[in-house]
């Protein structure tokens, strides 16, 4: 079997599993008023969101240039969560998959809860960037978070309001790093749906010779549950057109399948 085949049968079988254990779980969401699963992320960079326990997630993402990556995250403990991830660039079309070097591992734990002053406060790493994987340089067209602590406080707005404010550490540092700034709001509209905003400071990458052109990120997108644990998120990234070589707005799908044991 191929590379190929591989990957495609790993998702299907990851896919059939999540459905299998649906019918004897109770169902989940993570956008619009009905939410149950607090998200986990703004575009690329986390929220101080966990899977609670006995939670889980299966994702795909499909991005620029016929790529696609899958994902599993397991909440292991109340406040811990673990996953890990994979992916390839050109998996979709014609020639050769550019497959990322190694797979993507994600843990992150609550330390602290919301309540009415403070915000929820969470600590992690995680080495999945976002985008194709740029060997030349050795890092994602988005880092990937590397260390991060992340603060996120929910708002009764006309449904919710979630402000989230961030730092992290990444480790792709071949072009540029250091510590690394981010904020972000994500509202809902109605019971299903939710919009999300991400301005990423990108103060690791902005060097002559990082992909940043040292404006930072904006990026947007729009969460739609479908139902049943499922949810399609649209996003719309690099809006402000801060890369020095790739094309200003990037397109990109993520499906995500929630539920709880």
């Amino acid at each position: 079997m191929t590379l190929l085949k591989r990957a495609w049968f790993s998702f299907f079988a990851l896919w059939l599993l999540a459905q299998s254990l649906a019918a004897q779980s109770s169902e989940e969401a993570t956008s619009g008023t009905k939410a149950t699963i607090e998200p986990r992320y703004l575009y690329n960079l986390p929220t101080a969101g966990t899977l609670r326990r006995g939670a889980y997630c299966v994702e795909g993402w499909f991005f620029a240039g016929g790529g696609a990556m899958t994902s599993v995250s397991v909440g292991v403990a109340e406040r811990f969560s673990f996953g890990v991830s994979y992916g390839a660039g050109n998996l979709i079309g014609s020639g050769n998959p550019s497959w990322n070097p190694a797979p993507g591992v994600m843990a992150r734990y609550r330390i602290i809860d919301e309540d009415l002053q403070m915000p929820a406060i969470t600590i992690g790493f995680e080495s999945q960037g976002r985008g194709n994987f740029v060997r030349g340089i050795d890092r994602y067209e988005r880092k990937s978070p590397g260390f991060f602590v992340a603060a996120t406080k929910n708002f009764e707005f006309l449904g919710y309001l979630a402000l989230t404010g961030g730092m992290n550490y990444g480790l792709e540092r071949k072009d540029d790093g250091g510590w690394n700034v981010y904020v972000g709001a994500e509202k809902t509209i109605g019971k299903e749906v939710s919009l999300y905003a991400q301005y990423d400071f990108a103060l690791n990458d902005n060097r002559a010779q990082a992909l940043g052109d040292g404006n930072g990120f904006l990026d947007l997108g729009v969460r739609v549950s479908l139902g049943e644990g499922l949810m399609i998120e649209l996003n719309f990234t690099n809006l402000n057109d801060n890369f020095k070589n790739i094309p200003a707005v990037s397109r990109s799908v993520r499906i995500e399948y929630v539920n709880a044991f």
